[in-house]
This record gives structure tokens, C-alpha cells and sequence, in this order.
């Protein structure tokens, strides 16, 4: 086809109604359409109100259901078929989950719904059919919409138009921190811890004495979240600043417990508190599997004896178990211990979602209730005045009583002549006309002076009021002082629940390898690695190793007894070690696995020694060209697969010599058979690098390395499995990096000194 050849028509066109459109265009307004309306929607709570669009559709119809805290229940099929037809076209399980969810005291730290009936429990059960349940608002949920008839608020059409709803709800309690929220949205998220309201309320007071106060100082008075289940935060101070400063970060809370003496030396340790959003009944399997699986050796048994309140009891294998340990294994494993995220993403006047500080968020919970105050004001002034102009016109009837009535009674638009005899408005007119005959009676002078006075001074207060914002800003603090004296720390629902624990208590580094021990079952192994580098433990210590079984021509390189909680300690020729878990080696049966598999360990390297891991202990390390150091095994742990540098070497050298430090001299003999001797001291102790030359070459290099007692004098072991020993050792003993002498008379041509094949 050439090039200018235009395309081919397309079907159809203008005249049959179908229009071409850019697919990437398409998609993505449409998918943009869907991210927005999940954020905004959805998602994303409100930062005024703390709720998302179900929830306040959920307590503005419960509302209109005069669903009071003093009222009556109501079934919450009823709730939920009137939300749904009205306010939230969605599915009716959706809105009774977010019904169900404000109405549990375990998931919400101040419920919005008072329910009656099941509504599920910490277990994790399932609530009861709607139609079964029944509810009504609480005296938190009354504060929220404190205010909605009085214009505080603006509303908008419902999605079919024939209702109105409010955008954001007056919100005189502050919800988003109180309450806490969570939710997922189109590449965004939140997820908000519950706080104390107390606390909340001391804050945003302090807010308003100094506008511009520090995160640093509001954690001072809002310690840290607030969990409904309870619970310890276990987070240092400065971590806890940090989240609340920017937004994010995670709040770590563990389980409440304590133990109870069972007599003759036994306890029990017994579980209060657990961390919240963790169903008991998942916990208590979890620990179950556990405990089946062996993980956790310290632990006996575990019990539910939980009514109302939580108790979980913990039997310890046997008394000499530490407390501390056995629930340290257990915040470890299982979900005693858990960390909740903050992410205080919401949206900012109910339209830009941002992360928040808790500065922020208290700021524009302030600055919701100023406004709300003002238009609760305006709406009152403008009641007043109608009032005022009402009672102006009852006056006037009042003092034309006998007037006023015959006008009525004779002319045929009373309406207007009332306005041109007596200067009347059209409202004064109306209210005159509308009154009842028996009103009459009540028409007395001085009870309508004293009304339209008292009206004056309160419509006089407002005008202040609107007008100076200090005023304004007095009034708030007030209405926060009334919250917090509903919801103080005194009072059973406003006690902080969660314990601020110290940090300072936490396990230490010793303390934590104490417990990764207990974690593991100490058995007896034989740890076997072939020259092909196939590795496996054996059950017990197995004292003879010739009967081992391996491939095809593989044979044994280094066998050791260990513990199943020892650590193996393999040095490579490129001068790293690496670290595994005794524990986590393969079985016995068959030959094992590749040793490559579980560290990385380079194509052209090999291991030249393998040992049980002694943080007490010193090795000397060394590389054929002679140069080595003394290195405390506590520094070459290696905690990732890639291992630990150590012996730095550039090929074509490699890493050869791993030895244990004990003794007072090295003896090193080298490839061209030559000796020396030299005090310990003249090697230097450090944790990495070349180091210093042992021994000088003209040919060859290093060949093996021992480090002795002098007094003791110098051993080796033949090929035969002899031991030599040799006590008169001055012809051999010199400085370090000198070349050394032909060793003693019967030393191996092997050029080494010798070590069992089976080490411990």
C-alpha cells in the first residue's frame, strides 16, 4: 500500500450515531473519574467530622428517625433501608457492616450507634441478621450533629435529587482522632490509631491559647493512641513525635498481662488486654499451631477463660521459666505484640486529600467549629429578628386591640389596611392575622416588653460575638470544655485504656539472644559438609563418621558436634564468613542440600573452615600470601546471606588459615617447609582487613598456621594419628615476617600441623 493511500472508511459515522473516540483518552478519564470518586466518596474520612459518606449518611438518617439517645430502638433494617433509598445506593450488607461496626465498643473507642442485640464480638463472630438487631444514637453521635437544623452546615441533593444531605456534620466531638478511621483508596490510603477525648480536647485548647504550638509540645498532652481493647504502647518518645509530625510512621502495642501465683513455687501468666483489631479466637489458634509445631519450647499449654472480660491463661513447660522470657517468645511469634500503622491521609475541607500532622488536623477541627459557631450564630440572629419584628407588631395590637378587630371583621383585605392604619410590615401583618382568639388573653404588655428585652440583650450578644474573634474563639474553648468534662479521664467511657509502657523495659541485645535460645528446642546434632559442599545435621553427636554415605565422588571435609540453638560459622577463600542457624540445617536422611543454596558463597570460592560459633573466643585469620590478624568471633557474625568481610585478599590469593586464639605463640610453616616462631603480641586485633605478614617467601606461600602455649611446647599429629611434641623449640623461634627454619625431625611432609577430623 503507498504511503498517502488515506484509510479505509469506517463503519458508520455521524448520520448512524456512532462516534470515534481515543481509547487511552477514554480510559483515562474514566478510570480518573472512578480514583476520585473512591477518594472522595469512600475512602477517605473527613478531617472536620472524622466520617466517610456512609457513616454520616448513617447518623444524619437515624436522625431524622429520631432515633435520640433517649429514645426508643429501632430495627436496623429500618436504618438501612431508609439509607439506602435515600442517601447511599449500595449494597445493604455494605451500610449494616458500617453500622454494625460504629455500634461495637472493641472496634470503636467512642461508639456513634448504642445496639441492642448481636452485634457481634472480639472474637471475631459475625453480628446477627438487621432484621433481628435494633439500635439508636449515642450521646457522641448527638454531639457530631449538635447544631444541623441550625444552617451549621451545608447540604446538597441526594443521588436522585428528591432529598438533601449534609456535606459534613457540625462535629462538636473530634471524631477523626477520637474515633480513628482506616480505608484503602485508588493509589492512597488512611489509617488512623484511636486517641483518649480528653486528651484530644487538653490539645485543642492549648491550640487555641497558642496558634502556632509545636507537635513537640501537643504529645505532651496527647500521649499516643488510645485503643479501645487496651493494651501497651511499648514506642520510645521520640518515635511517637516523629509519626505525629509528619503523618506517618506505626505504633507498636502489646498485650496486657500478669502473672498469678498457683502455689508450691507454679504461676500462671494471664492475658487482660489484647492488641486491638486481633479476633481472641485467630489468636489463641495461632498460638495453638505453635505450640503443636514445637515453637514454642517454654510453653506448656494455653487456656480461654474469657467471659465478658478477656483471660487468657498461659502455663509455663515448668517453674523455672522466666515470666519475661515466655512472653517475650510470645510477642515474637504471635499477634500479642502488633504494630498499627499511621497514615493520617484525609480530606482537607472535604476535598484535597493530604497527609496531616496532628497539628493539622486539630487546626482545622478548630477552625470547623469556629465556623460552625458563626453560622449557628448568624441563624440565631436572624430568628431574633423575626422575632422582634413579631413582637413590634403585637405590641401595636396590643395597644389597638378594639381597632385591630374591627378591621377584620369589616374590611374585605384586613392584611392591608392593618399595614396602612398602624405602619405595619407585611411580617408583622401576617403573624397579627394568624394569631388564635384565644391568644388574645396572652397579649399582655409588659410579657411582651420583657420577651422583645430579653431578645435585644441576646441578639446584642451575637453581633459581639460575630464580629471579634477572640470572642469566637472563647466560645469554642468553652464547648471543648463541656466535651471533655462528658468524656474526662474520671468517667468510665474517658479513662485511657491503653497504658503507656516504658520503653526502657524492652529486652536487651543479650536478652533477645537469650530468647531466640528458647525459641529453639537445644538437641544434640552432628553438623556434616562434603568436599562438594553438601550440608545436613545429624540427630545426636555422632562419634564415628565413616560409615557416612555421600554422592558419588564426594567424601567428608569437616563434621562437628553442635546444639540445634548453635550457630555454624563457615569461613569462604575470598575472606568472608557466613552464619547458619544449626536449626535450620536439613535432616540427616539423604545427603543433605547445598550449602550455596543458603548462603552466596562466589562460583570460584570454597570454604576452608567451619566451626560452632563462641562470642567469647579470638581467631587468627590468614591468606597464602602471609598476612593475617587476630579477630574477635564476636565481630564476624554474619546476619544476611551475602556474609561478612573480614580478611580482605586480592587474588590470587585466597583466605586459608581460621584457627583458634590460645596460647601465647604462633608457630607458621609455609609451603617451602620452613618454620617460625613468634609471641602472639607482635599480631595485631582487629575486625577487618589485610593485616600484618606473618611469615616471608621466596617461593610459595603460606601453609598452616597454629597458636600455642611455649611452656607446653610444640605438638602435631602425624599420618599415622601420632602426636609429636617438641619442647626445645629456640632454634625456630625468631620475629614475625622473618622466613623461618626446616622444621623438627619427624614433622609431616604434608606441611601441616594436623587437626582431628571431628571437632566440637
Amino acid at each position: 500500500m503507498a504511503k498517502n493511500t488515506p484509510p479505509p472508511p469506517t463503519e458508520g459515522g455521524p448520520e448512524s450515531g456512532i462516534e470515534p473516540i481515543d481509547l487511552r483518552q477514554a480510559l483515562e478519564e474514566r478510570y480518573l473519574s472512578y480514583a476520585l470518586s473512591t477518594i472522595m466518596h469512600r475512602a477517605l474520612p473527613d478531617v472536620r467530622d472524622g466520617l466517610k459518606p456512609v457513616h454520616r449518611r448513617l447518623l444524619f438518617a437515624m436522625r431524622l428517625l429520631k432515633l435520640d439517645p433517649n429514645a426508643g430502638f429501632k430495627k436496623c433494617a429500618r436504618v438501612v433501608g431508609d439509607v439506602m433509598g435515600k442517601f447511599h445506593p449500595h449494597g445493604d450488607q455494605a451500610i449494616y457492616d458500617a453500622m454494625v461496626r460504629l455500634a461495637q465498643d472493641f472496634s470503636v473507642r467512642y461508639p456513634l450507634v448504642e445496639g441492642q442485640g448481636n452485634f457481634g464480638n472480639i472474637d471475631g463472630d459475625n453480628a446477627a441478621a438487621m432484621r433481628y438487631t435494633e439500635a439508636r444514637l449515642t450521646e457522641v453521635a448527638q454531639l457530631l450533629l449538635d447544631g444541623i437544623d441550625e444552617d451549621a452546615v451545608d447540604f446538597r441533593d441526594t443521588y436522585d435529587g428528591e432529598e438533601s444531605e449534609p456535606i459534613v456534620l457540625p462535629g462538636a466531638f473530634p471524631n477523626l482522632l477520637a474515633n480513628g478511621s482506616s480505608g484503602i483508596a485508588v493509589g492512597m490510603a488512611t489509617s488512623i490509631p484511636p486517641h483518649n477525648a480528653a486528651e484530644l480536647c487538653d490539645a485543642a485548647l492549648h491550640l487555641i491559647q497558642f496558634p502556632n504550638a509545636s507537635v513537640e509540645t501537643l504529645v505532651k498532652k496527647v500521649k499516643g493512641p488510645d485503643f479501645p481493647t487496651g493494651g501497651v504502647l511499648v514506642e520510645s518518645h521520640q518515635s511517637i513525635v516523629e509519626s505525629y509530625r509528619t503523618g506517618r510512621g506505626s505504633f507498636r502495642v502489646r498485650a496486657k498481662w500478669h502473672t498469678e501465683d498457683q502455689g508450691r513455687g507454679t504461676w500462671i501468666a494471664v492475658v487482660t488486654e489484647i492488641p486491638y483489631l486481633v479476633p481472641k479466637s485467630r489468636l489463641i489458634e495461632k498460638i495453638a499451631e505453635l505450640l503443636t509445631a514445637r515453637k514454642l519450647p517454654l510453653l506448656a499449654d494455653i487456656h480461654d477463660e474469657s467471659a465478658e472480660d478477656i483471660r487468657i491463661v498461659l502455663e509455663p513447660k515448668n517453674r523455672t521459666v522466666d515470666p519475661a522470657l515466655l512472653m517475650e517468645s510470645l510477642f515474637k511469634l504471635t499477634d500479642l505484640e502488633n504494630r498499627f500503622p499511621l497514615n493520617m491521609n484525609v480530606l482537607s475541607a472535604g476535598r484535597v486529600p493530604m497527609v496531616h500532622s496532628l497539628a493539622d488536623v486539630l487546626r482545622e477541627w478548630l477552625d470547623h467549629r469556629r465556623d460552625v459557631l458563626i453560622r449557628r450564630s448568624n441563624h440565631r440572629l436572624a430568628k431574633i429578628a423575626h422575632r422582634l419584628e413579631v413582637l413590634g407588631g403585637y405590641l401595636v395590637a396590643y395597644l389597638n386591640l378594639d381597632e385591630v378587630i374591627r378591621i377584620i371583621r369589616e374590611e374585605d383585605e384586613p392584611k392591608t389596611e392593618l399595614m396602612k392604619a398602624f405602619k405595619l410590615t407585611d411580617v408583622q401583618a401576617e403573624a397579627i392575622l394568624n394569631m388564635r382568639l384565644r391568644s388574645l388573653r396572652k397579649l399582655e404588655e409588659m410579657e411582651i416588653r420583657t420577651e422583645h428585652e430579653a431578645l435585644s440583650k441576646e441578639q446584642a450578644e451575637l453581633r459581639d460575638l460575630v464580629a471579634d474573634e477572640d470572642q469566637q474563639w472563647a466560645r469554642v474553648g468553652e464547648q471543648i470544655k463541656d466535651v471533655r468534662k462528658t468524656f474526662g479521664p474520671d468517667t468510665a467511657l474517658g479513662r485511657r485504656r491503653t497504658e503507656i509502657g516504658d520503653v526502657g523495659a524492652l529486652p536487651s541485645a543479650d536478652a533477645l539472644e537469650e530468647l531466640k535460645e528458647a525459641l529453639i528446642e537445644k538437641e544434640p546434632v552432628t553438623v556434616v559438609l562434603s568436599e562438594k559442599g553438601w550440608i545436613r545435621a545429624l540427630k545426636g553427636h555422632q562419634g564415628d563418621t565413616a560409615g557416612l554415605q555421600f554422592k558419588s565422588g564426594d567424601r567428608l571435609k569437616f563434621a562437628l558436634h553442635a546444639q540445634t540453638t548453635d550457630k555454624i560459622l563457615l569461613f569462604a577463600t575470598d575472606g568472608r564468613f557466613f552464619t547458619l542457624g544449626a536449626d535450620k540445617l536439613p535432616g540427616g536422611r539423604g545427603h543433605g542440600e547445598p550449602v550455596r543454596l543458603m548462603v552466596d558463597i562466589g562460583e570460584n570460592h570454597d570454604i576452608v573452615a567451619a566451626f560452632v560459633h563462641d562470642s567469647a573466643r579470638r581467631l587468627l585469620v590468614a591468606a597464602t600470601d602471609g598476612r593475617g590478624f587476630v579477630v574477635p568471633e564476636a565481630e564476624i557474625v554474619a546476619n544476611t546471606r551475602k556474609g561478612k568481610q573480614v580478611l580482605n585478599v586480592k587474588a590470587p590469593d585466597e583466605a586459608r588459615i581460621c584457627v583458634p586464639v590460645s596460647g601465647d605463640t604462633v608457630a607458621v610453616i609455609g609451603e617451602n617447609r620452613k618454620l617460625i616462631l613468634f609471641p602472639l603480641t607482635e599480631i595485631p586485633e582487629m575486625t577487618r582487613g589485610k593485616g600484618v605478614r606473618l611469615q616471608r617467601y621466596r617461593d610459595g606461600g603460606l601453609s598452616d598456621v597454629k597458636v600455642f602455649t611455649l611452656a607446653d611446647g610444640l605438638s602435631w599429629i602425624d599420618s599415622s594419628g601420632r602426636t609429636w611434641t617438641v619442647m626445645d623449640l629456640d632454634e625456630w623461634r625468631g620475629a614475625r615476617a622473618q622466613a623461618g627454619r626446616l622444621p623438627p625431625k619427624g614433622f609431616p611432609k604434608t606441611n601441616k600441623f594436623g587437626r582431628a577430623v571431628l571437632s566440637e
